[in-house]
């Protein structure tokens, strides 16, 4: 038997960095993404040999044990073994042998969520393995305690709920780590428009998103008065771009996330380069209505808002800085499972 899994990444549209603490615990957060049809995938193979094999094909990373109840965390494939360590002491399993093998269809840091969303399929699939009864919010929570709490990884909350749910979602949340995922109900029209104006452009570059949501989490910490009022415009664009989805103003999405990323710049240093900035104005004299970089920020993936007569211009102006447009649909589902005979 072979048990597999695959979670979508996300594309962030507003409110990010209003999810990461301690911001969301004082003022509450809000954001609203939307998966895409790019993927982690996890497969584990049951072994009789007493080993434990970590295969991460996308990286070229393999790491053999002989099994046992914890495996060390060593900085080499952390995130899937922090999931097993999770996996053994929360539900009991011993002498375990197999092996796993994960994939994904982008690099890491590249801000759609990569770190959560391998963690998630992970768990799936040992979820469908065990036969594990954990609903959606359950493997949500249980991704985000493995990498908040287990493996103190800084980061936020959509993440993990976003790769596990799938769909559009406004997710708010509140003190004691409260979230709340709600679904939003949109046209096809809507979502087709939205999907063909909103351009994907990688920009070959990849950041550790952790030092810079240290710093956020330090600034919001320390009360400091810019970024934490940019932390609240943030927040407040997740509102209005729900409305504007809901009621199918879509020209007012460019706003919105020109609005964001303004302020999202002042929420810490190293969210834009001037290398982004250079993508950015580019793609803004090209005819955009708007952008912003998804995820943390300093690189990765950047989205633009772009309409009929522009999107051509501005798939142009931006391809001559050595990035790539990624071609992608939203996708309804969140985290699949299922096993191979």
């Amino acid at each position: 038997m072979k048990y597999r899994s695959k979670a979508p990444f996300r594309i962030g549209l507003a409110g990010g960095g209003s999810d990461v603490s301690p911001f969301s615990d004082k003022y509450g957060g809000a954001t609203l993404n939307a998966s895409i049809n790019l993927y982690a995938y996890t497969t584990i193979i049951p072994r009789t040999d007493g080993k434990i094999i970590f295969r991460a094909e996308d990286r070229g990373e393999v790491i053999e044990y002989e099994t046992s109840d914890v495996l060390p965390i060593s900085g080499k494939l952390d995130l899937q073994i922090g999931v097993y360590n999770r996996i053994v002491k929360q539900f009991q399993k011993s002498n375990l042998s197999f092996e796993m093998i994960t994939t994904m269809d982008v690099s890491s840091g590249s801000g759609l969520g990569t770190s959560s969303t391998l963690v998630t399929s992970v768990i799936g699939a040992f979820v469908e393995w065990f036969k594990l009864p954990l609903s959606e919010y359950d493997i949500a929570k249980l991704a985000f305690d493995i990498e908040r709490k287990d493996l103190k990884m800084a980061g936020g909350k959509q993440d993990q709920y976003a790769a596990t749910f799938g769909g559009i979602n406004f997710m708010e949340f509140g003190k004691y780590n409260s979230i709340i995922v709600n679904p939003l109900k949109l046209k096809t029209e809507v979502i087709n428009e939205l999907q063909y104006n909103l351009v994907l452009y990688y920009t070959k570059t990849s950041r550790e998103s952790s030092k810079i949501i240290e710093t956020q989490a330090s600034n919001a910490k320390e009360e400091k008065e810019i970024p934490v009022n940019a932390m609240k415009i943030v927040k407040d664009q997740a509102y209005l771009m729900k409305e504007a989805l809901l009621s199918g103003e879509l020209n007012k999405v460019g706003d919105i996330l020109s609005m964001s990323w303004e302020n999202k710049k002042k929420m810490a240093t190293g969210i834009s380069t001037p290398f982004i900035d250079s993508i950015y104005d580019a793609a803004i004299k090209a005819g955009a209505r708007g952008g912003k970089i998804s995820g943390a920020g300093g690189g990765g993936f950047m989205i633009f808002y772009t309409e009929e007569t522009s999107r051509a211009s501005v798939i142009d102006s931006i391809s001559k800085f050595g990035g790539t447009v990624k071609h992608y649909e939203f996708c309804n589902q969140g985290l699949i499972t299922w096993t191979v005979s």
